[in-house]
């Protein structure tokens, strides 16, 4: 690299255990993100304060202190980097790096070294523990020679790891030289002062800054109390008590529901809540869209001109999710993640889909899918190793219907289904306008670009049609107005999953039933046997119910309109094989989405311009077919038979 270093396998302590993941330090700052995805660490180069270098066990560990007390350890690093890494701070960000010694003596007597908020524990000159004041919960003074530092005891420490410190005692002799008291005061007294003016801590710090009552979370599910304190979020509800530190808080999610009065607030964690053996990496809280809340925050004057200032307001009026986020922004430092440019048909941020027989629906965002609201499933861009449009089944009461693979780099698999064949459209734009590799269905014959050129849900289905010629069946365009969704279909949820009522044909109090079929008479039992069959192939199902007639396509219904991309294709196809003589249909659709999003603006403008045209064309003409519908049609004349016998 040459604008700076990038090392994989580097960990990041803390106590949530130790977190594998990749560090670049370049001439900004330094970057961390995890392996897999989840917690990021970003430092800029104007908040270091100092950098140290730690001879451990195997590696060698980086120490960055940075100037809000905040101090992180990266371990990980080999002999060679440490020379390395070293020129670079100094010739790049002026900083020069210090060597600290570990000491391995096993001696439980030294001396303590309060540097910012960090207690270093030193015996002789080397370093042989440290500890972050921030996560100190409570000091309390034992005897008169003995301190007891009590630590947060949060429910996110220790889902990495099995053990986790809570507590830790330090005896204090009356002749300590370092901490020098009074007649009144004892050295260990005049230590446990100064823990508490460096930790901030006391009685004051348990008290909440803002509470919510009666918040309805999702996940975990339950009513809950929200109170949002200085360092750490408290969940209170009947069954359940989580305390959550904001250091755990990764990012913060505010994504409005489609076409209902509700809004999601999702509270990403890292590491993630433990209730039993059960994690939970994802808060999801649900808030009524239109409720206005009118708060005030617990924060003394000189508190809020000191620390919060810039982050936040004392009192705060608006709608209860964006006060709820703001107020927990300013806190935690978390940054909030909203709906991006993805639109769907009914206009709205997400799109209906299931995901593990789970109902629920998917946000396309920016940087990432979102399924929510069980289970909650985040999956970032850059996880992502292709896409996949897939046909839900190849039954005809599913035809308007398709699903959506997503595989990851890691060979995990997400499959979500029962997602409408009219979102189609918008999902493939969104998806190819972010460079995702999309893996088409079939030979060259039934691929999504295929698909994409009609935008009737009546066409013809070309991966339907491949696999009923597979199979050898004949083709039929009856469905069956009787099917019972959830009976026969194992796992495959609908909208209406979740009503009591599961029967297709109940309408109302009452519920049609089939009517009996009498058997014919006086015929030959040849003719009896072909059209007992042929009647049963055509206007049956096995169970004897009758089947409803699909609704025929008008061929005077005006064609739809075509997108900028479209228009593009139609332009660019022919061009494309010529140049490539040989080349396959799927890799013609690739070709042309690859260039399309390299496209400018510019570029783009004249088949956007023809788009919109046609977009015209298409309301004027649907407008005056709709009207031409509308209108009442001439009825037949009725003959008289017998008028007409007498004619004759």
């Amino acid at each position: 690299m040459t604008d700076g270093h990038l090392f994989n396998n580097i960990t990041l302590g803390g106590r949530g255990g130790t977190n594998p993941g990749q560090i670049k330090i370049f001439s900004g700052g330094i970057f961390w993100k995890r392996q897999g995805g989840g917690k990021s660490i970003e430092v800029d180069k104007a908040d270091i304060v100092s950098v140290t270098w730690m001879k451990v066990p195997r590696s060698n560990q980086l120490g960055v202190q940075i100037k809000d007390g905040l101090f992180y350890k990266f371990t990980g690093f080999r002999d060679q980097d440490v020379l390395s890494l070293t020129n670079f701070f100094q010739n790049t960000f002026g900083i020069t790096v210090k060597e600290k010694q570990l000491s391995v003596t096993g001696r439980n007597w030294g001396e303590v070294d309060l540097n910012g908020n960090m207690l270093v524990f030193m015996v002789g000159s080397k370093q042989a523990f440290e500890v972050p004041l921030a996560d100190v919960s409570q000091t309390n003074l034992q005897g008169k020679n003995d301190v007891i530092l009590e630590f947060h005891v949060d429910d996110t420490t220790g889902a990495n790891e099995k053990d986790s410190l809570m507590e830790i005692s330090f005896h204090i002799p009356n002749s300590n030289t370092q901490f020098v008291g009074d007649v009144n005061t004892s050295p260990a007294q005049v230590f446990c002062n100064n823990i508490v003016s460096v930790a901030d801590v006391g009685a004051g710090g348990e008290d909440a800054v803002v509470t919510f009552e009666g918040i309805a979370i999702l996940t975990p599910r339950g009513r809950y109390s929200v109170e949002l304190h200085l360092s750490f979020l408290r969940l209170q509800g009947q069954a359940n008590d989580f305390k959550i530190q904001y250091s755990s808080v990764v990012r913060l999610f505010l994504l409005p529901k489609s076409n209902q009065p509700h809004t999601f607030v999702v509270i990403s964690l890292d590491p993630p809540i433990r209730k039993g053996q059960t994690l939970y990496p994802h808060i999801v809280m649900q808030f009524e869209t239109d409720s206005v809340v009118d708060s005030e925050l617990a924060l003394s004057e000189d508190l809020y001109n000191s620390k919060y200032k810039d982050k936040l307001e004392l009192s705060y009026k608006g709608l209860i999710h964006e006060v709820f986020t703001t107020i927990l922004r300013g806190l935690s430092g978390a940054k909030v993640t909203k709906p991006g440019k993805f639109r769907s048909c009914q206009d709205g941020y997400a799109v209906k889909s299931s995901l593990k027989a789970e109902d629920g629906i998917l946000y396309p965002l920016e940087k990432s899918f979102f399924f929510l609201p069980k289970p909650p499933t985040l999956i970032t861009h850059e996880e992502i190793d292709f896409v996949e449009f897939e046909r839900h089944t190849a039954g005809g009461s599913n035809m308007h219907y398709f699903d959506l693979l997503i595989r990851l780099k890691s060979d995990q698999e997400h499959l979500f289904r029962n997602i409408q064949r009219n979102e189609y459209h918008n999902l493939y734009g969104f998806i190819s306008s972010k460079g995702l590799k999309i893996m088409n269905l079939g030979d060259g014959q039934a691929g999504v670009d295929k698909v994409l050129e009609s935008d009737d849900d009546d066409a013809v289905d070309p991966h339907l049609e491949r696999i009923r010629n597979e199979a050898g069946e004949d083709d039929s365009d009856e469905e069956d107005s009787d099917f019972v969704a959830g009976e026969y279909d194992e796992g495959s949820p609908t909208d209406d999953s979740g009503a009591d009522d599961s029967d297709a044909s109940q309408s109302g109090d009452e519920i049609e039933k089939p009517a009996k079929k009498e058997p014919k008479k006086d015929l030959p039992p040849s003719n009896s046997k072909a059209s007992s069959s042929k009647k049963k192939s055509k206007d049956a199902d096995e169970d004897g119910k009758k089947r409803k007639p699909k609704k025929k396509k008008d061929p005077n219904a005006p064609k739809r309109a075509l997108s900028g991309f479209m228009f593009f294709s139609q332009m660019e196809r022919e061009n494309i094989k010529k140049t490539n003589p040989g080349i396959s249909f799927i890799d013609v659709g690739r070709v042309l989405g690859e260039k399309w999003n390299k496209m400018s603006v510019e570029e783009k403008e004249p088949y956007e311009a023809k788009a919109r045209v046609d977009k015209i064309r298409y309301k004027d003409e649907i407008s005056g077919y709709k009207n031409q519908q509308a209108q009442p049609q001439p009825q037949p004349m009725n003959i008289d038979s017998g008028n007409e016998s007498d004619s004759a």
